[in-house]
């Protein structure tokens, strides 16, 4: 069985969340299956071996759960890009408009180094505004954005054109 076949019959479907006629992609049922949440990181992994990556980095909060199993696996530090306020030291923000409303993110301005290779990796990209955030927090700390990896793309809402602009790395191991 494919990991795109086994992610799809775990993954559950809940309708009108967090809004009314939204489809939301719910992965938690992947995180009571440890041997699952193993293949998976190793899957990500094997997908980015040509890519040069120096740090990962995981969008709040279902991007830390699998970005730093992936981290340790490729034995590289590991950074959380968070909701505005969450963060303890000096941050830098990035507002973006997402599918059913408005947000900021922060890294702290001390996270990333200048010149380093990060890899965002978030669950799911959509339509693509909280990736797009993300690297251009990555691009304001002087860093260079090495690509991407997700667990599930809808391929459907075109967010993975969204992401040339910054890396052709774009790596899912489901599509819908």
């Amino acid at each position: 069985m494919t990991m795109e076949t086994k992610i799809k019959q775990i993954v559950r479907d809940v309708n009108d969340f967090p809004k009314p006629g939204i489809v939301f992609k719910d992965i938690t049922p992947i995180l009571k299956d440890a041997v699952l949440c193993g293949e998976i990181t190793t899957a990500l992994a094997m997908q980015l071996s040509a890519v040069k990556i120096d740090v990962v980095a995981g969008i709040e909060s279902r991007g830390f759960l699998f970005g730093m199993a992936l981290a340790n696996l490729l034995n590289v530090p590991f950074v959380p890009i968070r909701k505005a306020g969450k963060l303890p030291h000096k941050t830098i923000q990035q507002s973006y408009d997402l599918e059913y409303g408005s947000a900021t993110l922060e890294v702290h301005e001390d996270a990333i180094l200048p010149g380093q290779h990060v890899l965002i990796h978030d669950d799911l990209l959509a339509t693509g505004g909280t990736v797009v955030a993300a690297s251009k927090l990555i691009q304001k700390l002087d860093a260079v954005v090495a690509g991407y990896s997700f667990i599930i793309a809808l391929g459907f809402l075109n967010g993975k054109d969204r992401l040339k602009a910054f890396s052709e790395n774009n790596f899912a191991l489901a599509s819908y």
